[in-house]
């Protein structure tokens, strides 16, 4: 856990098992961290949660499972594995947009993040698994308050529950946001947990789901979405202001993807190293600081990350799990 501005000096947690041992990272203790991105971050920002990403890998974690402060796990929550042996799967597409609710209800509502113009269109067929796939990111649904654009909420704001369906696996080629609620990340894809400073806070964690995607694609891996594992008692929002920040997504969602599906990456296997998917990760911001979609100081942050998380990596009979 990473404090901040507003936030405690120290922690003290009720230990409710000790194998998942609290760590509470203060703002003082992260300046000492030896990591360069410590000194580099903005103060009371969201985006320090980097820094809890870099001790984990640091400590050795094989799985690091992120999630936020108004969620409680439901009955459905288990720890997941990397490898998903029944789902449904969503062949892959041209740069094709999937409304991956959709799967899960027959309500009309969108994952925050998806382009406007997307919002009515219908999902491709979802078919049966047939071999065992690996999914080194995986999204976990939110009954209670849904994670939906201020939109949404604005029009037809109540508290939603998703069908208890198949988990989904989108195949490469397939676009949907996805967001820091209730995910999953395994070491190949630990360098796209990378989450930017120099965006609206509303899309830091959907424009880092749209690079990770695009990364993953170089190791012929797509994402999986689960039926919900949390419920989420939301925490008190001005819908306006969401809607405010969320203005830059609206406009430039679909704009990132399209520069992020021609930018040319490095292919690599998937159980390769995840070097490649860090070099492939600055190559995203590059393309997308090019464009103007950040500005140039994201990228020291994004080098840093990656030199940070290059010097983190430890062997994998070290590693352990981090929730």
């Amino acid at each position: 856990m990473a404090g901040d501005k507003k936030g405690p000096v120290d922690f003290k947690p009720i230990e409710l098992d000790s194998r998942w041992p609290v760590e509470f990272l203060s703002l003082e203790d992260q300046f000492t961290m030896p990591f360069e991105l410590a000194r580099l971050l903005p103060v009371a920002h969201y985006a320090r949660k980097n820094l809890t990403y870099l001790a984990a890998i640091q400590q050795g974690a094989t799985c690091i499972y992120e999630t936020d402060d108004d969620n409680a796990p439901n009955e459905s929550w288990v720890v997941r594995k990397e490898e998903v042996e029944t789902c449904r799967t969503v062949p892959s597409g041209e740069n094709r947009w999937v409304n991956v609710y959709q799967y899960f209800s027959n309500v009309n509502i969108w994952p925050r993040g998806l382009p406007l113009d997307e919002i009515r269109q219908s999902v491709p067929v979802a078919q049966p698994l047939l071999s065992p796939k690996l999914a080194p990111i995986q999204q976990g649904l939110v009954n209670g308050s849904a994670d939906v654009d201020a939109i949404w909420r604005l029009v037809m704001d109540r508290e939603f529950f998703f069908a208890p369906a198949e988990s989904v696996y989108l195949e490469p080629g397939n676009w949907c946001p996805f967001n820091t609620q209730t995910t999953w990340w395994w070491p190949v894809a630990f360098p796209l947990l990378y989450i930017p400073s120099y965006c609206s806070f509303r899309m830091c964690d959907i424009w880092k789901s749209f690079i990770a995607q695009r990364c993953l694609w170089e190791l012929d891996l797509g994402i999986v979405f689960h039926a919900p594992e949390v419920y989420q008692d939301r925490n008190v929002h001005d819908l306006m202001r969401d809607f405010r920040d969320e203005i830059p997504g609206y406009d430039k969602n679909r704009e990132i993807c399209e520069i992020l599906a021609s930018t040319r990456l490095q292919s690599a296997s998937g159980k390769s190293s995840p070097t490649i998917t860090a070099e492939n990760l600055v190559r995203c911001y590059e393309a997308l600081i090019a464009k103007g979609i950040f500005p140039e100081n994201e990228m020291k942050l994004v080098r840093a990350w990656s030199n940070d998380f290059n010097a983190s990596q430890y062997p994998q009979n070290t590693l352990r799990t981090a929730l």
